[in-house]
């Protein structure tokens, strides 16, 4: 089942009653405050620019381990040629506006919408969001962004221009003071990387440890 948000009230229900698909509620708003609490709980916000706002929980997450994130012998090559410059939380507004527009396969449009871009600005710029920015040739070519709650850094999207861009973004944040990368939901390109499916319950575990 899932449920409707109260304006006046940023609590969740609990994660896990979502349904299968991971859906745990409706409404609401993309408050910093309400945007914190829903993240320390494993929930993220994920809708079209015509959707109400949906609030989703999934019973198993996809996640990447730090150390067993997988590079081929070509990315180590890329990586020892020294191709890209990586920076940290120089560029946010760009690396989510890129997301935000880059073309995807099988999609006609953006879960990032201009409130969401609007939010996650205002959570970067309290300290609570983050980005990694891949410049080749002084040009960004790829980056990432998300959210570090404890030691869980909370991917919501990246984008690659050139090849090997946003593998190396992800690279280099596997390499920042975390014990796991959470990219949410699977697809083929993170599972080549290294990434593997864990329970809610292992995923709140490791969400709420201290440092």
């Amino acid at each position: 089942m899932f449920f409707q948000l109260l304006a006046d009230d940023p609590a969740f229900p609990d994660p896990a009653l979502a349904e299968e698909d991971g859906l745990l509620a409706v409404g609401g708003d993309l408050s910093m405050e309400r945007l914190l609490i829903a993240y320390s709980n494993g929930i993220f916000p994920w809708f079209s620019e015509e959707d109400p706002i949906l609030w989703y929980s999934p019973h198993e997450r996809c996640v990447i381990y730090p150390d067993k994130i997988k590079i081929s012998k070509s990315m180590k090559q890329v990586l020892k040629q020294g191709i890209f410059k990586v920076t940290l939380n120089q560029a946010f507004k760009e690396v989510i506006l890129n997301c935000a527009t880059a073309p995807r396969k099988g999609q006609d449009g953006t879960w990032i919408t201009t409130e969401m871009q609007e939010a996650y600005l205002r959570l970067h710029q309290n300290g609570y969001a983050h980005s990694v920015e891949v410049w080749q040739d002084d040009k960004l070519v790829g980056g990432l962004y998300g959210l570090k709650i404890n030691q869980v850094f909370c991917g919501e999207s990246m984008f690659s221009q050139v090849s090997n861009a946003s593998k190396t973004a992800l690279i280099f944040l596997s390499e920042l003071n975390i014990e796991l990368i959470d990219c949410q939901l699977p697809n083929d390109h993170l599972m080549s990387l290294g990434a593997e499916m864990i329970s809610r319950e292992r995923y709140m575990e490791m969400l709420q440890a201290q440092a």
